[in-house]
């Protein structure tokens, strides 16, 4: 799971596997495989790096220092 902040800077986890597609308008809008969606500050960037690190972790496996 990644650590994201909807519009109004609440923090909450998603689970990176249900992300369907990234959209920018004003704000960063993920569209989730259910068709839900979820506005957050992080940029398409900023997502796409949280998943490719957090991918790397899962397929890398924690080491002991990892938190």
């Amino acid at each position: 799971m990644i650590a994201l902040s909807d519009v109004s800077g609440k923090e909450f986890y998603l689970n990176c596997d249900l992300i369907y597609r990234i959209d920018r308008s004003f704000d960063t809008i993920i569209t989730l495989t259910d068709g839900k969606t979820l506005r957050v500050i992080e940029t398409e960037k900023e997502i796409v790096d949280k998943v490719i690190q957090y991918k790397r972790k899962i397929y890398n496996g924690f080491s002991e220092g990892d938190k």
